[in-house]
């Protein structure tokens, strides 16, 4: 059953209309949402053969949250390798059968849940956005494949058009710093993939990335090796990744580079994510965690979050309002903004010195420690310890931090 709203002269009502620019996890979750609900949703997208350069992680929450299909994931991840600069590994491994950090190719993974968004209605339209008119209705313009400037009318938009978004530019959401994720796709033979069967590694390091941490992520047939970086410099990058490749040595040594990508991360979320009837969700909100740079979650869950806000706005067809769609800033908020507070902190004190990295990796080893992070990962929530447990891992942080001088302001 379709929703409908009044005319705005009072006549025959109307299914409310909505645009979502963009279609990747956060997009196609808004528009499968929003068509189920039965409005007339538009998903626009410049490219629906593109994939969005991606390490690829989804926890396990996002595998039954989402009704994902077993088949999308290329790898399911048992055991992560985290590497200190001076190459000592902790080798952390979950140990409940059921669970695993799902490994993905973007393009596979967002070619479903656009495909699927479709099936629920939604109308796909292959189209670079070009400009947005405010009033009412929206007034979105667009070049299709062959060049010809095409608009459509919409009640409400939502802006999941990555990082460099459109939307948030024209209703001025505000600026955020962002760094560059940099990979290279590398195909290795069927004996050298043996060893990344269900293993991914975490580098960490000035050499190999002076702000976050490099990773080498197992897909089909390929490793994804990649490093981020708030520095936008190209040597600086190809100097990160050389290091990378020769600190993985001869575990993906001649193997073939079948593809070179690179992304912009948002480092906290915009100012504003809803103006009048305009919403961001997932990069463009800036919705990309400190520390473990993960976003695919967070963009997916955003979309269907603020679709849901939308559907409970307009019941019996009211057009939504500003303080209505504005519910989703809050819930989001609410819901996740301690996360990223945590992720932020951790991000501070142990990233800021090869020293501090290695009282991380060190701290790592500790099986409480792995346990608290998985859980906080598979299942995004931050899991409370127990009072003996909480004080061991205070304990054992700041033991890390004073043995390896990880106090020390210099690198």
């Amino acid at each position: 059953m379709r929703t409908s709203r009044a005319s705005c002269g009072g006549g025959k009502p109307v299914t409310l209309r909505v645009a979502v620019v963009g279609s990747g996890p956060g997009g196609s979750s808004a528009a499968e949402i929003c068509a189920k609900a039965g409005f007339e949703t538009y998903l626009i997208e410049k490219n629906l053969s593109n994939a969005k350069p991606c390490g690829g992680a989804i926890p396990l929450c996002m595998v039954s949250e989402f009704d994902l299909p077993g088949e999308i994931i290329d790898r399911r991840v048992r055991n992560m390798s985290m590497i200190a600069p001076s190459n000592h590994a902790v080798d952390i491994s979950l140990t409940k059968q059921d669970e695993y950090i799902g490994m993905c190719r973007r393009e596979v993974l967002d070619g479903f849940l656009r495909n699927r968004a479709a099936s629920q209605g939604a109308h796909l339209v292959e189209g670079t956005f070009t400009a947005l008119k405010r009033g009412t209705p929206y007034v979105l313009e667009y070049r299709d494949k062959e060049g010809n400037a095409r608009s459509l009318k919409a009640d409400i938009v939502i802006g999941a058009d990555g990082f460099h978004s459109k939307i948030a530019k024209t209703i001025d959401a505000g600026d955020v710093p962002y760094a560059i994720a940099f990979q290279e796709r590398i195909e290795l033979p069927p004996e050298k993939m043996a060893y990344y069967e269900d293993r991914a590694e975490m580098y960490l390091g000035f050499d190999v990335s002076p702000d976050f941490y490099a990773w080498i992520f197992p897909k089909s047939n390929h490793v994804a090796v990649g490093t981020g970086t708030m520095s936008p410099n190209k040597d600086g990058i190809r100097r990160m990744q050389k290091a990378l490749r020769e600190r993985a040595g001869d575990k993906i040594a001649g193997g073939k580079i079948i593809k070179i990508e690179a992304h912009p991360l948002p480092e906290r979320s915009r100012p504003r994510r809803v103006v009048d009837r305009v919403m961001l969700v997932g990069d463009a909100a800036g919705y990309v965690t400190k520390s473990s740079g993960e976003g695919i979650y967070f963009a997916a869950k955003s979309g269907r979050m603020a679709a849901q806000t939308i559907v409970e706005a307009a019941a019996g067809g009211k057009l939504p309002s500003e303080a209505q769609l504005g519910e989703y800033v809050r819930r989001w908020d609410r819901q996740y903004g301690l996360t990223y507070r945590v992720l932020s902190i951790l991000q501070d004190v142990f990233y800021r010195s090869d020293a501090t990295r290695e009282a991380f990796v060190e701290m790592c080893a500790d099986r409480d420690v792995q346990r608290l992070t998985f859980d906080s990962y598979l299942y995004k929530t931050v899991v409370p310890a127990g009072p003996f447990v909480q004080t061991k891992i205070t304990l054992k942080t700041l033991g890390s931090l004073l043995r390896g001088n990880a106090l020390s302001p210099t690198r």
